[in-house]
């Protein structure tokens, strides 16, 4: 078929489409680009307790060859391209539950807060919760999965003053010490150290410590699962007959430490223990069709996990937008 197109009728086309966009040049939109994004928080209903979800923003990992080991570095690129991720910068996220009880206002874990270790996009977790409308001072707890630096560095502003005047601080005692120890400064944890006592020393007198399947608060259950640090620890969440599981640093990532539970992350303490956890964990969390909260994984980390051969998947959960 031959379509003979007349200058006549270019010129008549020209006009109901501009003539600028014919002839290779830019068209005007009637309103400018806006530039913005929408708010970084979510929330949800888990049985009589309102959860909202809020974003201390993406942290880059950069190149993924020597932070996940012990599989080939060309499997692990070839890993994330195959799941449409770049394979050059595994970036993560930090999602925060905030579960209101009806008598408790409690946060778990927050952020990277003033250090910039891991690049500028870290640190808006103040900002997040003031646009999902939640007062700092209004924390009534403030649980912490574990001592590393991105989650526990929003304890204290640049002032060094605590962030949530009013809120206890709950931890295993075994990672208090570990993290907070002067003796490590020579060591190369040493950042991670001056972070940890930064943060965790000028809350030291509001500090309670939790242990392994204890109910330390209302609904939230404490679960054991050391190798990421000596004592990291994944929380169990229940209200009304529903529950979820905040996974803290289990898993880092929704492919590589899912698909392959038993690579390393350099990030661990006890890379092998780390992952004899995440194995454990995460069999009991699929077989119990669990519902999980990962602090890591993409935004805002809320789904299931499924056996699936030796390793495990990741379902997201659709957001639901009504309440």
């Amino acid at each position: 078929m031959t379509l003979n197109v007349s200058r006549r009728s270019l010129l008549a086309l020209g006009a109901g489409l501009g003539a600028s966009t014919l002839l290779g040049g830019t068209a005007q939109a009637r309103a400018p680009k806006l530039g913005t994004q929408t708010p970084y928080w979510h929330r949800f209903m888990l049985g009589e307790a309102e959860v909202t979800v809020v974003s201390d923003g993406p942290l880059p990992l950069g190149d993924p060859s020597g932070t996940f080991t012990g599989v080939p570095k060309e499997e692990v690129k070839k890993m994330l391209s195959d799941n449409f991720l770049s394979p050059d910068n595994v970036v993560l996220e930090q999602n925060s539950p905030i579960v209101n009880t009806g008598d408790k206002l409690i946060l778990f874990d927050t952020g990277m807060g003033t250090s910039k270790a891991f690049g500028p996009t870290t640190g808006r977790q103040q900002k997040s919760m003031k646009e999902a409308g939640i007062k700092p001072e209004d924390i009534d707890a403030v649980v912490l999965s574990h001592a590393h630096i991105d989650h526990i560095g929003g304890i204290v502003g640049a002032d060094d003053k605590p962030l949530f005047p009013n809120a206890q601080y709950y931890i295993a005692q075994s990672d208090l010490e570990f993290w907070t120890d002067e003796g490590k400064m020579g060591s190369p944890l040493k950042d991670f150290i001056v972070h940890a006592r930064k943060n965790l020393l000028p809350v030291r007198d509001r500090i309670v410590f939790f242990k392994d399947g204890q109910e330390f608060l209302p609904g939230v259950t404490a679960i054991a699962a050391p190798g990421h640090t000596v004592g990291h620890t994944i929380f169990m969440v229940s209200s009304g007959g529903k529950s979820f599981a905040f996974l803290g640093d289990l898993s880092h990532h929704a492919v590589l430490l899912l698909e392959r539970p038993r690579m390393e992350f350099s990030y661990d303490t006890d890379p092998k223990q780390a992952a004899a956890s995440r194995v454990k964990l995460l069999e009991m969390l699929a077989a119990n069709k669990t519902a999980v909260m990962s602090y890591h994984f993409a935004w805002p980390g809320y789904g299931h996990v499924a056996k699936v051969g030796e390793g495990f998947h990741y379902y997201p959960e659709p957001m639901q937008m009504n309440l």
